[in-house]
């Protein structure tokens, strides 16, 4: 048994190849990328208001 078996497999975040894709499965792509958007775009808005709430108690 080889080491590289025992560890866990990484998702392929690779770009997809849109060619071989049928329109249903490209819908289904745009709708996981704009919630995955929709998630970065959160966790952005919460480190701003942590970084805003820490630099007002730093303001001399």
């Amino acid at each position: 048994m080889d080491s590289d078996d025992l560890e866990p497999r990484r998702p392929d975040t690779g770009p997809r190849n849109l060619e071989t894709m049928s329109i249903e499965a490209l819908n289904a792509y745009v709708d996981e990328l704009r919630g995955e958007i929709e998630r970065v775009e959160t966790v952005i808005r919460e480190k701003e208001a942590a970084r805003d709430s820490a630099a007002s108690v730093f303001k001399i």
